[in-house]
């Protein structure tokens, strides 16, 4: 495993902690997300010593921790800015009697798996389009 990897693209998640707060609304995100993934899939798909798909997971799963911490450190301006999210949360409390923050730690991880399993198998596509290759020499002793 390749920790450096997964902990220097899980600084596009750090970023996105933050940016998500009160910058980006929820319904760009995705947009957001997609290119992010992209690279990452690349890098990982270039960068990584094989299990691809573990390396996007694992990456993933870092973003989660960074955007679920922040997002619940400052709840209330990230509520301010998320009013659809805000609703959703208030749902939870009123049908499950969880406080925003208890939820948003348990959402968090679900949400984190889900893009976990997107990442990996983006990362192990990419592994066949762009991972390493071995050169074929003919009558060459490499």
């Amino acid at each position: 495993m390749n920790w450096k990897l997964i902990f220097g693209l899980s600084l596009f998640g750090l970023a996105m902690a933050f940016a998500t707060i009160s910058l980006i609304p929820s319904n760009t995100e995705p947009f957001i997300w997609l290119p992010i993934f992209l690279v990452c899939s690349y890098f990982i798909a270039k960068k990584a010593p094989g299990k691809y798909f573990l390396h996007g997971f694992l990456t993933s799963l870092v973003n989660c921790v960074w955007i679920t911490g922040a997002h619940i450190w400052l709840y209330k301006t990230y509520m301010a800015s998320h009013v659809a999210e805000a609703q959703q949360y208030a749902k939870m409390n009123a049908e499950l009697g969880l406080s925003v923050r208890r939820a948003m730690f348990l959402m968090g991880p679900i949400i984190g798996i889900i893009s976990g399993i997107v990442l990996g198998l983006l990362a192990f596509a990419a592994s066949k389009m762009f991972g390493k290759r071995t050169e074929i020499t003919f009558g060459k002793k490499p």
